[in-house]
C-alpha cells in the first residue's frame, strides 16, 4: 500500500475503508493479494449488480475482443450498438409500453446528469431546476448543483446556481412537499420561477436509503403534467432491478420524461451511461453534447447479455425473494438489538440507521464488518447509516453470512456503548 499512499492523489477514499490490496473478484466474494475473502455488500456502489466476473457476460466479452472487433466508434454506427439498442427495446421498453429515444453520454453517471439538464433547459427555455434535499447526483459542476451535501457542495468552489431544494418526499413531518411546490408555483411572490425540470432519485441512496411513497411519486408526476415541467428520474444507482423491477419507479406507475441510467447498465463494471428521452424532448443538435467515450463497445456487448441474463435467470424474483429475507432479518435480528435503530429499504438497497446512537457507531460498525470479512459502506447525514447493497446475484447462503457479520459487529458496538453508560 506505500505505493498508493506515495503517489496517489489525497481524493482517494473508498481505499481508506478497506485498506487492503484487492486482486481478485468471482460473484460476490473479492480477494485480497494475501488470499484474504471478503463478502461484498458494496457491489461497486452499485455498478456490479450481477456480481464480479459473471461468466456468461465474460464469455461474450471474450468472444467480440477475440474477434477483432470495433474497440473504439464514438458515436459511429456499430454492430455492437445497434444489438444493444435492440435488446434494450425489446427486453425493457417495449413490455412497458415506453417510448424513449436513447443517448449515449460520457461514461459516468455524472455525464448523463449533466446532459440531462441541457436538455431540459434547452427544451423548456428555463433555467431553474428543482431538486431534493438527500440527493445526490455526481461530482461534476451541474450534477453537485442538484446534490445537497454541504462538502460536495463546497468543493465546487464557485457558487451552484439555478437549483431550489426541495424537502424529500415525507421526510419533513406536517409538510406537504406536493403542496409546498404548488405554492411555490402559484405565489406571484414566492421569488422563485417556475423550474425547466425536477430531478429525484426515488430512493435516495446516498441519502441515506429513502424510499420514496407511492403516492407521493404520482403526485408528483401529475404537478409535473399540471405547470409543464419536466421529470427527471436518476436511476443510476437504484436502476437496473435493484430494486425488483429494472426501473425503480415502475413500482409507482409512472413514466418519466427524462431517465438517467449509468452504474450497472453496462452489467460486467465497465463505464456506460445512458439517456431515456421522450421523442418529442430530443431536440438537440448534431455533436450538441457529445464525449470521445461515449461509444464503449464492450460495455454495449456486456450490457447486451446482462439483458439477456436478467431474463433466463429470473432475477426480478430473485431479488423479491431475497428483499423479503431482508426485510425480516433486518426487522427481527438487527433492529431488536436497540429501539433507536431505524430499518428502511426495498429489493436489495436498505440502510441500518443507527443516527439514534451517536455519529461514530455507524463507522465503527462497518470497521468491525471489514475485519470480520465483509465490505460494507455508510451513507446518509453525517454517514450514519449502514448500506446494505449486495450483487442482485448473491447467494442466499452469502447474504445471511453477511447479514450476521452486520448483527455480530452492532451487537459488539452497542454492547459497548451500554458498558460505558454504566
Amino acid at each position: 500500500m506505500k505505493t498508493f499512499e506515495m503517489l496517489e492523489s489525497n481524493v482517494r477514499s473508498y481505499c481508506r475503508s478497506f485498506p487492503v490490496t484487492f486482486d481478485k473478484a468471482k460473484g460476490e466474494l473479492m480477494y485480497t493479494e494475501t488470499g484474504e475473502t471478503y463478502i461484498d455488500f458494496f457491489a461497486g456502489a452499485g455498478a456490479l449488480n450481477y456480481g464480479h466476473n459473471n461468466e456468461f457476460m465474460k464469455s461474450k466479452i471474450m468472444e467480440y475482443v477475440a474477434s477483432d472487433r470495433i474497440m473504439h466508434g464514438l458515436d459511429l454506427y456499430t454492430t455492437a450498438k445497434e444489438e444493444f439498442i435492440v435488446s434494450f427495446s425489446e427486453h425493457i421498453l417495449e413490455p412497458q409500453s415506453l417510448n424513449y429515444k436513447l443517448q449515449f453520454c460520457g461514461p459516468t453517471g455524472t455525464n448523463a446528469v449533466e446532459a440531462a439538464l441541457k436538455l431540459a433547459r434547452k427544451v423548456k427555455n428555463r433555467t431553474g431546476i428543482f431538486a431534493f434535499m438527500g440527493g445526490f447526483h455526481g461530482m461534476s459542476l451541474g450534477s453537485m448543483s442538484v446534490t445537497s451535501n454541504k462538502s460536495i457542495r463546497e468543493s465546487a468552489g464557485i457558487p451552484l446556481n439555478n437549483v431550489t431544494f426541495i424537502p424529500y418526499g415525507e421526510s419533513f413531518e406536517g409538510l406537504d412537499t406536493i403542496r409546498y411546490m404548488e405554492q411555490i408555483l402559484c405565489d406571484t411572490h414566492s421569488g422563485i420561477e417556475k423550474p425547466a425540470a425536477i430531478i429525484l432519485e426515488t430512493v435516495q441512496a446516498e441519502g441515506g436509503v429513502i424510499v420514496a411513497n407511492i403516492d407521493w411519486l404520482q403526485k408528483l408526476r401529475n404537478l409535473c403534467d399540471e405547470y409543464d415541467i419536466l421529470l427527471i428520474v436518476d436511476d443510476i444507482q437504484v436502476g437496473c432491478g435493484r430494486t425488483g423491477p429494472f426501473f425503480s419507479f415502475e413500482r409507482a406507475g409512472i413514466v418519466p420524461d427524462i431517465v438517467i441510467l449509468s452504474k450497472s447498465i453496462s452489467g460486467y463494471g465497465l463505464p456506460m451511461s445512458l439517456l431515456l428521452m421522450k421523442p418529442e424532448l430530443d431536440t438537440w443538435s448534431p455533436g450538441e453534447h457529445n464525449g470521445t467515450f461515449r461509444g464503449n463497445q464492450l460495455a454495449f456487448v456486456a450490457a447486451k447479455a446482462a439483458l439477456e441474463l436478467r431474463m433466463t435467470d429470473r432475477l426480478e424474483n430473485q431479488v423479491l425473494e431475497k428483499e423479503d429475507f431482508l426485510k425480516h432479518y433486518l426487522k427481527n435480528d438487527i433492529q431488536s438489538i436497540d429501539h433507536n435503530i431505524q430499518i428502511r429499504g426495498i429489493g436489495l438497497i436498505w440502510g441500518i440507521d443507527v443516527s439514534h446512537l451517536g455519529e461514530a457507531v455507524a463507522r465503527d460498525i462497518t470497521s468491525i464488518c471489514f475485519k470480520n470479512g465483509l465490505i460494507i459502506e455508510r451513507a446518509g447525514r453525517n454517514d450514519t447509516v449502514i448500506k446494505i447493497m449486495p450483487p442482485l446475484t448473491i447467494s442466499m447462503d452469502n447474504l445471511m453470512k453477511g447479514c450476521d457479520i452486520i448483527k455480530d459487529s452492532l451487537s459488539k458496538v452497542c454492547d459497548s456503548l451500554s458498558a460505558q453508560v454504566r
